[in-house]
């Protein structure tokens, strides 16, 4: 969903967005102790905190490009960071580092939830996916998230009529990096690991696959579009070990038989639905 707010919102396709989920698990492994439980409130937002500073570094060198030049850009800030992780020995090199307890969720001496329990941490993943989707919805319906449809739709004429841009998009990827901040730390917390390979493009690719599965700009689509591509994922590679082919075709067929995804297509059925009753309670009217 933090991706889908580039892409389908603000019109910004990057393909970095994993360095902002890696950074996440790389920062709560490095900051929690090694035999003790880490205080979710210091390093949650010390996670989101490093997220939001690193978006706003790479949203300053970036922003003013577009295109092409904006992907590979963004391309080549992912690769980096992965390679400056793969290479340090502090970070575990190519081999990760792992997180030997989950991060303790304490009110004083009061354990409030067991993340170490699978159904409580699974919960806790289901709120903050709920959670962020209404923050994502409540932030397209303010006026500042009318200004990234417009920017997506036309930027020349939202520049036209006063608005700075740059300023809008810089804001928008800094939220992005800080959702998908976010969704790292929940999984670097599942998983108990983190690894180089969280940072690299084809992290990336996978997130930028579930938002066109599920539809850009939809905000919901993604979450559907996750959802499937894990589903698919899991049972392709239970099937064959050339999944990715498998997968590749699949995609080919949701870009040409459904281009808004799942998230557009039950949208669709929504909408006209609607019509149909409008339209037979406008006969109903006609008819009394």
């Amino acid at each position: 969903m933090s991706l889908d707010l580039l892409v389908g919102v603000s019109g910004l396709v990057s393909m970095g967005h994993a360095l902002f989920f890696g950074l996440a698990g790389y920062v709560l492994a490095l900051i929690s102790p090694e035999y003790d439980a880490a205080n979710i409130w210091i390093v949650l937002p010390a996670v989101l905190a490093s997220c939001a500073v690193l978006g706003l570094i790479v949203a300053f060198l970036t922003i003013k490009t577009s295109g092409i030049y904006f992907i590979m850009v963004t391309l080549a800030f992912g690769q980096m960071a992965f390679y400056f992780f793969n290479d340090s020995d502090f970070a575990g090199g190519s081999d990760g580092l792992y997180i030997m307890m989950k991060p303790a969720v304490m009110l004083g001496d009061l354990q409030l939830l067991n993340l170490e329990d699978k159904h409580t941490l699974f919960y806790v993943c289901l709120a903050c996916m709920a959670l962020v989707y209404l923050i994502l919805r409540m932030l397209l319906r303010s006026p500042f998230g009318q200004v990234l449809v417009g920017i997506h739709a036309n930027e020349h004429r939202v520049k036209a009529i006063g608005y700075n841009t740059t300023r809008y998009k810089i804001v928008s990827f800094v939220i992005a990096a800080t959702l998908a901040g976010l969704a790292g730390f929940l999984a670097a917390t599942q998983y108990g690991f983190v690894n180089p390979s969280q940072l690299g493009w084809h992290t990336s690719g996978y997130a930028l696959m579930m938002v066109i599965m599920g539809g850009a700009g939809t905000i919901f689509g993604p979450a559907l579009g996750a959802f499937v591509f894990e589903i698919l994922h899991t049972f392709f590679e239970s099937f064959t070990d050339h999944w990715l082919m498998l997968m590749g075709t699949v995609m080919i067929c949701v870009v040409l038989f459904l281009p808004n995804g799942i998230g557009g297509a039950l949208l669709n059925v929504v909408e006209r639905f609607e019509k149909k009753n409008k339209h037979i309670q406008t006969g109903d009217n006609d008819n009394g």
